[in-house]
């Protein structure tokens, strides 16, 4: 069976739930049945004195609780020692000496405090206590006298090994048990958490004196020993819970275990498998208890006691018999002991429905696990996370449901946590199978797209099939490109193969460092890379992003130079440097999904595009590698940004402020930097008003200041200077140079 495991954390959620039923839906104390709690409480100590009380006090209180009517009386209470009180005690305890010697006549002839106590049981049917312990308390094994007996019917000796055994005990002492009318054990036996949610009704003591068969190891707790006491009986009937008749669903399952205890002809309790009675719990009840310090008082109220069984134990604090239940933190034992009697007595008189857990739950239980397992496996693998999701939520809510109603209408406790628990864990880990699944087919996707298309779009598609389908949308965008200068007088000078090598070797890196930079290759046009920044994916300061890739693959093509040329030196070739340029521009762009329904390409297109195509083109024109557009510099204010110019591309109207980099902030933070920024502002202050004196002495402190990469710039800047001297421009012009054609 499933639910035949029982892990701790399973058993913990499992009490605690039915805990919280009990708590919403608690037993409804009945204060008309025939059982009070005579309460050794602070108002009896402070009476009577400090505890132990003597026992001619115990016998004074039995007398008086047996001439107000009391049925039975059941003590909660230990009388393992001799009363120190007692004259023989304190016979014992005086001094060898003459002067007492008158003393010790007259204690010596004092009758004993415990045969008044036995005496005062003699005259109504008492009930004392006794403890099993797995602690040797150093005496013999001594039979507790006198107990009913015991018969098992339709219970093996194999169900009587599930009750609770304890191998020692402490018993009261003989001369009061024998007056007594019954002797029960009074030990409770927590769960695992410290609550005390059942009551035994009998015990297994394994060292029983002259015990021979299972069933004379048996003996009473003292709530049973009182109703067989109350009852007049003498033997309690053990029957197995599958074969009883107050189950009604069948008989064809068998729970392991004690099911039902009989006593005499009187009492039918329906029981776990330890033999105990699962509390349904009233909490703690004030008009269930009075104090043994009114008992003595000439206007006490009889009807408390007459007819009554009447349990005697201490409910105050400093006797250390406080017990947490599930519904009260702290309640008095003797009042467990009280509430097991009044279910025994609601059950058999009242005809109340007990509190069980049905012989059948079990196997209900893993029925509708193993029904709700498969159909989850089932729902996961054909419908996915999310019907299995809802599969759960259904069947863990039902089992609740479920699980209340029962409680709530016929007093069954049902468990709701394991089949929901187990029901979460099927979900979770067919779940995670079928990520694992997917995850693998789509590795296997990737692993083949992944050679044509960025690995960040392969990741995109494979996540979300649905984004194949045409379309695109407007974003803020970043585009890149990159061109290698002079390339067809370069592949002119290669074979194809040695061509294809090098341009290999040349995208390989490039592609490398866009995409470490959160990059998306667009594509590529021969030697040129076009790429682009904040799709599909958002990138934080995108614009700065991009700045920085076009710095590190400055870098690495220095380095492939360098390589190329150390290779040619052995190779005893000469080769032209690879010189690359590139253009940046941030924008509105349309993006997305692009192409027929036979193919697509993810790119984008708009104006943003065109123009830093038309910047790349420009980095020829002015003598730079690396040309960005205005918006972009604006997002890092902090690299060591130049103006280059403001020019008018083909095909636009409204100027552009283009910039180029020569560093990042480390560069930007140098004093020559510095200083050359202060005369490159003057350079182009003095150009775009026409002061040729001013600006072509400001571009001789710009060559001074500048590095080798810059001079390009400052030839641009003297020729057109010159012309402008020759041939002034118009007395409207606005210092904004217009381009002619695609490459300035």
């Amino acid at each position: 069976m499933v639910c035949s495991a029982n892990p701790a954390p399973i058993q913990y959620l499992r009490n605690i739930t039915f805990d919280t039923y009990q708590q919403l839906k608690p037993r409804v104390y009945n204060p008309d049945l025939p059982i009070r709690i005579a309460a050794i409480d602070e108002q009896s100590l402070k009476k009577y004195g400090q505890w132990p009380w003597p026992r001619t006090t115990m016998a004074m209180l039995i007398n008086r609780l047996n001439d107000l009517g009391a049925a039975v009386v059941g003590l909660d209470i230990m009388f393992i020692e001799p009363d120190r009180s007692s004259p023989e005690q304190i016979l014992e305890q005086l001094p060898d000496t003459q002067g007492l010697d008158e003393v010790r006549e007259t204690l010596s002839h004092l009758p004993d405090n415990d045969s008044f106590l036995a005496s005062a049981f003699r005259r109504i049917p008492v009930v004392l206590d006794f403890a099993l312990t797995e602690q040797d308390p150093g005496h013999a094994p001594i039979k507790p006298t006198p107990i009913g007996g015991f018969v098992v019917a339709g219970a093996s000796n194999d169900d009587l090994s599930f009750i609770n055994a304890f191998d020692y005990d402490v018993i009261p002492l003989p001369q009061l048990s024998t007056a007594a009318k019954g002797v029960g054990a009074a030990n409770a036996v927590p769960d695992s958490d410290g609550v005390y949610r059942r009551i035994p009704l009998v015990f297994s003591y394994h060292n029983m004196p002259g015990a021979k068969l299972p069933t004379e190891k048996l003996v009473p707790s003292l709530s049973a020993e009182i109703l067989r006491v109350a009852a007049g009986e003498t033997t309690y009937v053990l029957r197995n819970g599958g074969s009883t008749t107050t189950e009604t669903i069948g008989t064809f399952l068998r729970q392991p275990g004690v099911g039902v205890i009989r006593i005499g002809k009187s009492f039918t309790i329906p029981t776990t498998g330890d033999g105990s009675i699962l509390l349904y719990d009233t909490g703690h009840q004030d008009q269930r208890i009075f104090s043994l310090a009114d008992v003595m008082k000439p206007g006490f109220d009889r009807s408390l006691v007459d007819g009554r069984i009447i349990l005697v134990g201490a409910t105050v604090e400093g006797l250390n018999d406080r017990k947490p239940s599930p519904i009260s933190s702290t309640m008095p034992g003797v009042e467990l002991h009280a509430q097991a009697i009044e279910q025994a007595l609601t059950i058999n008189l009242l005809h109340e429905r007990p509190l069980v857990r049905p012989y059948w739950a079990p196997a209900a239980e893993d029925i509708f696990l193993l029904m709700i397992g498969v159909g989850m496996i089932f729902m996961i693998r054909r419908r996915g996370a999310l019907a299995g999701l809802l599969l759960s939520l259904i069947t863990i809510t039902t089992a609740i449901g479920g699980s209340w109603y029962l409680f709530s209408a016929l007093r069954f406790e049902v468990d709701p946590i394991y089949p929901s628990v187990t029901i979460f864990f099927i979900f979770v880990t067919g779940t995670m199978i079928n990520f694992l699944r997917t995850e693998n087919e789509k590795r296997q996707v990737r692993s083949i797209f992944s050679l044509y298309l960025s690995p960040v779009m392969v990741d995109r598609l494979s996540q979300n099939p649905e984004r194949r389908s045409l379309g695109g949308e407007i974003r803020d965008l970043t585009i890149m490109f990159s061109d290698i200068r002079g390339f067809t007088k370069i592949s002119e000078s290669l074979d194809p193969q040695a061509l294809t090598q090098l341009m290999n070797r040349y995208l390989t890196p490039m592609t490398t460092i866009i995409q470490k930079h959160h990059g998306t290759i667009d594509k590529y046009i021969g030697d040129c890379i076009m790429a682009f920044w904040n799709a599909p994916l958002d990138v934080p300061q995108h614009g700065r992003e991009a700045i920085l890739t076009a710095f590190e693959m400055r870098a690495a093509l220095k380095k492939l130079n360098d390589e190329i040329q150390q290779e040619a030196a052995r190779a005893g070739t000469s080769v032209p440097d690879l010189r690359a340029g590139i253009g940046l521009n941030t924008g509105p762009g349309c993006v997305g999904n692009m192409g027929s329904e036979q193919r697509l390409t993810y790119t984008v297109l708009g104006d943003t595009v065109n123009t830093a195509s038309r910047l790349e083109a420009l980095s020829a024109a002015y003598g730079v590698d690396l040309v960005i557009g205005h918006e972009t510099a604006a997002v890092a204010p902090d690299l060591a940004l130049l103006e280059l110019d403001q020019v008018r591309v083909k095909g636009k109207l409204l100027p552009v402020r283009i910039f180029t980099a020569l560093g990042d902030v480390t560069v930007a933070a140098s004093d020559s930097f510095r200083e050359l920024r202060s005369r490159h502002i003057a350079l182009l202050g003095a150009y775009r008003q026409c002061d040729w004196d001013v600006a072509t002495a400001a571009l001789v402190g710009c060559r001074d200041a500048a590095p080798a990469g810059l001079s390009g710039l400052y030839d641009v800047y003297e020729r057109r200077i010159a012309e402008f001297r020759h041939q002034p421009p118009p007395a409207d012009w606005d210092g904004v140079y217009t381009a002619m054609s695609k490459a300035g």
